[in-house]
């Protein structure tokens, strides 16, 4: 879990990543483009891909990780998923669990799945991006960086005095769509040929 502000958002674009958001009402286009992007990055490794969903399931804004998960697993996805609602990959054992991944498998690629904070207007957006991320860097938390790409969504505004607080008071709505959203992103990605089972863009915004 990490801040993420409008001038972070500029790097992200800047360095390339790929978003899509709830708000904004997204064409299939967008979807198709994040979808891709995934495919794209995954074509480029010959290294075990493993799916690393952080969070807790004791607080609704940080439960987006563990619910992909769940979701990951209840769609009998075929590669190694870290992180359900069951058995969570929170600050308290990620060492461990890091840990435990790098001894089963060899050199994995890691995909980390994460929720983070942001400005108010940015609640919804889901971003794909190279490189490891911070799990709970907004909570100040001293963890190791996860992944070698992952993907993050906003499920709410960062309050700097009570960030914990933002997390708990998040909308299990948002991150129930955002979660949803994610979870079609990655079994599409994951398809040899994802056009004739694309989600319908429609369902896709939120108010």
């Amino acid at each position: 879990m990490w801040p993420f502000d409008g001038k972070k958002k500029r790097m992200e674009k800047k360095e390339g990543a790929c978003s899509i958001s709830l708000k904004e009402t997204p064409g299939e286009n967008e979807f198709v483009k994040i979808v891709n992007k995934l495919k794209e990055v995954l074509s480029k490794t010959d290294n075990e891909v493993i799916i690393l969903c952080v969070g807790s399931d004791r607080s609704t804004g940080d439960s987006l990780g563990p619910i992909v998960g769940t979701m990951l697993i209840e769609k009998k996805f075929s590669f190694p998923v870290y992180g359900t609602l069951e058995k969570p990959v929170h600050a308290l054992n990620i060492k461990e669990i890091l840990k435990g991944i790098y001894q089963s498998h060899k050199e994995p690629f890691i995909l980390g799945i994460d929720a983070c904070l942001g400005d108010e207007r940015q609640i919804g957006l889901i971003f794909l991006k190279e490189g490891s991320f911070i799990p709970g860097n907004a909570l100040n938390k001293a963890l190791p960086s996860v992944g070698d790409y992952h993907m993050k969504a906003i499920v709410n505004n960062l309050d700097p005095i009570s960030p914990a607080q933002a997390l708990n008071s998040t909308r299990l709505f948002v991150v129930m769509r955002l979660a949803e959203i994610i979870t079609e992103i990655i079994t599409q990605a994951f398809l040899v040929d994802s056009s004739s089972s694309m989600m319908a863009t429609e369902d896709i915004r939120y108010e």
